[in-house]
């Protein structure tokens, strides 16, 4: 993480978002954002039809392993009802733990990752999208999801209308 000031890295992010002329440029300022705050060596949105039961990944950091592309069904879990029934951010902090929930907790490992945290983006109560932040093991300590929570739910907020909005 190369966190200089949090106010200068969310002024960054408002005008690169401003400054955003496709959707993948609006979600690569919030990966920005997300990295020089809280740090990610992961990070992907994906959206989410719920009367589908449809998500899709609309941008990821990795698009060799993670790529944008296709959807998968949505699976009913405990993530599930934590991050759409109860509105939650989840985190898992351990690849043991990551690996409960996703079934790509092999891949995910392969890449370094072990810590996640998952925010969800609703629109009228309703989900529309997850930021998902990964990092390695114990990354995302309560500070750090506190952080998320507090400035960076907004931005993912604006980010996924802004790219809506541009076509994506």
């Amino acid at each position: 993480m190369t966190m200089t000031s949090p106010t200068d890295a969310l002024a960054r992010f408002e005008a690169a978002l401003d400054d955003a002329k496709t959707a993948d440029d609006a979600y690569k300022a919030l990966g920005e954002l997300v990295d020089v705050t809280v740090g990610a060596r992961l990070f992907t949105i994906m959206t989410v039809d719920m009367q589908m039961m449809l998500a899709r990944r609309a941008y990821s950091s990795d698009p060799v392993n993670y790529p944008a592309s296709g959807t998968k069904e949505i699976t009913m879990n405990r993530w599930f009802d934590h991050v759409h029934g109860k509105g939650q951010t989840f985190v898992a902090n351990t690849l043991a733990e990551i690996d409960e929930v996703f079934p790509d907790a092999a891949l995910i490992g392969q890449l370094g990752c072990g810590s996640v945290v998952n925010l969800p983006v609703t629109r009228e109560g309703a989900l529309v999208a997850t930021m998902n932040i990964l990092h390695a093991e114990q990354h995302y300590t309560p500070e750090r999801v506190a952080f998320c929570n507090a400035h960076l739910s907004g931005p993912a907020h604006r980010t996924v209308a802004r790219a809506e909005a541009l076509g994506g």
